[in-house]
């Protein structure tokens, strides 16, 4: 069955043990950061940046509140970074049938690096300057397949994140939601409906960044598709 990650922002303490054990899985180089006025770092997303917690203080009803999101790809059900990708080479971005995953392949060098991050609604997608190729998590495709969880998900200490079967996370996502609202009126689930990686947002996901959530997904087509259209054929 496909897998889903759930991560319920109100146990979410910015310890960034999933920053920290995303680099470590993936053997990556840390980044040169500098004091910039927030306890985010890095800055962004990088090439060598999967997974960042980010950090974001507002004021309520003249309170200072911390809102913590450690962000990743949400592995889009219908990946919008995937139909544009195709448009230069098919290998280039993968579908997991068992997992659902959304995978960059070596391939990701051939093809328009900033068209594919603007496909995505997230704004998730990195580029290498050095070698073109493009990068994001990969659901650690690699342990699930070794019947392991995630690296991000064994790490965190508050069971802030879960991962398992759709289903089950489905289910999970709804019934903390149900127990979130009697304490945040406001708590939602960010577009549990389109995506592997489903957050509980306590607070206008807006107020987290301002991508928490796609506000409006950019309809992409994949290479039949566009062809179909070019020749009159498609049923759209």
């Amino acid at each position: 069955m496909a897998k889903k990650f759930f991560v319920d922002l109100t146990r979410c303490t910015a310890c960034r043990g999933c920053q920290v054990a995303c680099k470590q899985w993936k053997k990556l180089p840390a980044e040169a950061t500098v004091n910039w006025g927030s306890h985010q770092n890095p800055q962004d997303l990088s090439f060598n940046t999967l997974r960042l917690v980010r950090f974001e203080e507002i004021v309520n009803d003249g309170k200072v509140d911390w809102l913590f999101f450690p962000e990743q790809c949400r592995h889009c059900y219908e990946p919008p970074c995937l139909g544009q990708a195709e448009l230069d080479d098919e290998r280039a971005v993968i579908q997991d049938e068992a997992t659902g995953a959304v995978i960059f392949t070596e391939y990701t060098k051939n093809v328009d690096a900033d068209g594919v991050r603007e496909a995505c609604p997230y704004d998730i997608p990195r580029k290498d300057p050095a070698t073109g190729q493009l990068s994001k998590c990969d659901m650690c495709i690699d342990r699930i397949q070794n019947g392991m969880k995630p690296a991000c998900v064994l790490s965190c200490p508050t069971g802030a994140m879960t991962f398992g079967d759709e289903d089950e996370i489905d289910a999970l996502a709804k019934d903390r939601l149900a127990a979130a609202q009697k304490r945040y009126p406001e708590a939602v689930l960010g577009d549990p409906d389109d995506v592997r990686v489903v957050y509980l947002f306590q607070q206008d996901p807006a107020k987290y960044f301002k991508k928490a959530i796609a506000a409006a997904s950019p309809n992409m087509m994949n290479r039949k598709q566009m062809f179909a259209r070019l020749l009159g054929t498609s049923k759209a």
